[in-house]
């Protein structure tokens, strides 16, 4: 734990899959967000759960800090404890951190996930459109967030079904301002919402901010008491890097939509 500015911030861990949802959320209606992937991993002899989303039909793209000895895949989920046929349940064939991915300080907090087999796309399991390379997402857009994570600062109450909320996109300088010099607006994104109480936690890490059907943002870090702001991986610093990664299936990329 680092104390910056009197506030303490946790990197967010993944959860164990006992935790429950984004505090403050709302549940989201079923398979709106097909895109979206609950990643079940182990570390020896510890479960921890993650998010992440779908970015091609062999990759999902979530945090470095979700890596593990092995994780499991979940598509076209609503209900993690409730199977339903769009279930798809894909083991991880290898695990992608960005080369300089920074565990200490969460720089460059970003992984993507080769899957065993390619996803099978349908109504419930969809590719979400990754940015430009260097786009820019304006402070005070409204970007979505969903997750499985934790619903309260506290371990207790738990929701099986995926929740969103809504958050505001920030100023850089409001996050240099909570978090000193942890916060590197090159690579970070600062959302947040300070005018209720909803934020995403342990157990959401990995999870895509989306802003108009855009991945933007990947959930990363913040203050352990859930207050705002909070910090995101910003994507769109590294899509040369997930473009060459991708490539190197040996497949065409020219997918309509891949890129906004």
């Amino acid at each position: 734990m680092l104390l910056l500015l009197l506030l303490p911030v946790t990197f967010l861990l993944p959860a164990g899959t006992g935790a429950g949802k984004i505090i403050g959320g709302r549940e989201a209606r079923p398979h709106s967000r097909p895109y979206m992937a609950f990643l079940d991993g182990r570390r020896g002899e510890m479960k921890y759960m993650c998010g992440g989303s779908l970015v091609h039909e062999h990759f999902v793209l979530t945090a470095a800090h979700c890596s593990g000895d092995q994780i499991m895949v979940l598509l076209g989920a609503h209900n993690i404890h409730k199977k339903e046929e769009s279930w798809q349940e894909i083991k991880v064939h290898r695990q992608i951190p960005y080369p300089r991915y920074k565990k200490k300080t969460r720089e460059n907090d970003i992984m993507l996930l080769q899957l065993e087999r390619k996803a099978n796309l349908s109504e419930q399991v969809g590719i979400i459109r990754l940015p430009q390379p260097g786009e820019a997402v304006k402070p005070g857009s409204v970007c979505g967030v969903a997750g499985w994570g934790q619903t309260s600062v506290t371990f207790g109450d738990s929701s099986n079904v995926l929740l969103e909320i809504d958050l505001e996109v920030l100023g850089d300088a409001i996050c240099e301002d909570h978090f000193s010099c942890y916060f590197d607006p090159r690579s970070m994104l600062c959302a947040g919402d300070f005018k209720g109480n909803k934020s995403s936690f342990q157990g959401d890490s990995g999870g895509p901010l989306v802003c108009d059907r855009v991945v933007q943002g990947i959930i990363s870090w913040g203050p352990d008491n859930a207050t705002p702001p909070e910090v995101y991986t910003k994507v769109s610093r590294f899509i040369p890097w997930i473009k060459k990664e991708l490539a190197k299936l040996k497949k065409p990329l020219d997918i309509p939509g891949f890129f906004s």
